[in-house]
């Protein structure tokens, strides 16, 4: 993303626009469901907001502008408050990259429509901003669902699994920055995580994005 700034500032500003966008409802979702299942930290954190300033993480946001995929400022939520911990976590966790999945969704239809009602104005708009905003979620969601602690993915399994199997998974969780850097350090041209992600990120991508764009 980093690359742009020089050969088209405007493109490198729609998609800052639009990365903040992303991070903001990925980490309000989190907090909206966990306000909903009865923990009112977020709420008192001031985190119920889209405000993208209260849910920036500088290192996520730099990791998104040099490498291409990055984070937000992490939701935090007591466990104790929720009725059934491990399982409302897992709620919880998914919600920031559902919400990601479906800004994307509702992106792409409204390009679509665009192009099929031949709104030149609106596809013309729809190129600049609406496009960058499904990639970024595309990248947003499907980077936090790996199941890699700090990562949304890591409380997603332990939700699933059984209890007996959800105390082992959970005893990985202090490897997780280990794992999460053997996979961002790059072999070569490219990383072990971009090998993973890319090619999901890519076929999501071909069926959102109009292929004549």
């Amino acid at each position: 993303m980093l690359s742009t700034l020089f050969s088209n500032p405007l493109i490198f500003v729609l998609s800052v626009i639009s990365l903040l966008l992303a991070i903001s409802i990925h980490e309000f979702s989190h907090a909206y469901v966990a306000d909903i299942l009865g923990d009112p930290t977020p709420r008192l954190q001031d985190r119920l907001k889209l405000n993208p300033f209260v849910h920036i993480d500088p290192t996520g946001i730099l990791f998104l502008l040099f490498f291409g995929f990055g984070w937000g400022k992490p939701v935090e939520f007591d466990p104790y408050n929720l009725k059934n911990p491990r399982k409302d976590a897992a709620l919880i966790s998914i919600a920031g990259p559902t919400s990601n999945f479906i800004l994307a969704i509702l992106l792409s239809i409204l390009l679509k429509l665009s192009i099929f009602l031949q709104l030149n104005i609106l596809t013309i708009i729809g190129y600049y901003l609406f496009v960058p905003m499904i990639q970024l979620n595309l990248i947003l969601g499907v980077f936090n669902l790996l199941p890699i602690h700090p990562l949304d993915g890591f409380k997603i399994v332990g939700g699933i699994l059984p209890e007996e199997k959800a105390h082992e998974w959970y005893s990985l969780q202090k490897y997780g920055w280990i794992f999460l850097i053997l996979l961002i350090v790059p072999f070569g041209s490219s990383s072990m995580l971009d090998g993973l992600i890319r090619p999901i990120i890519n076929f999501l991508s071909t069926l959102l994005i109009p292929g004549n764009l």
